[in-house]
């Protein structure tokens, strides 16, 4: 299953692919994409287990960019 979440607050093109890469190693991720122009997270993933993923995501995304918030 594909999902779009719109991204508030991503500052540089760097910490975008810096979350991409972070966000592809999480378990259950079959793909994602970071787009700083957009301000867009895609993410290819098993129904069951995306508000899993989501919550390691938001996580993640914390830790590289912590004025970035996903709007779920």
């Amino acid at each position: 299953m594909k999902k779009k979440f719109k991204l508030q607050g991503l500052d540089c093109a760097n910490c975008a692919a810096k979350m991409e890469e972070a966000i592809k190693k999480v378990q259950g991720v079959e793909n994602a994409s970071v787009s700083f122009m957009t301000q867009k997270l895609t993410i290819e993933a098993e129904e069951e287990q995306m508000d899993e993923i989501m919550k390691q995501v938001v996580l993640l995304c914390k830790k590289i960019e912590p004025d970035c918030e996903i709007l779920l």
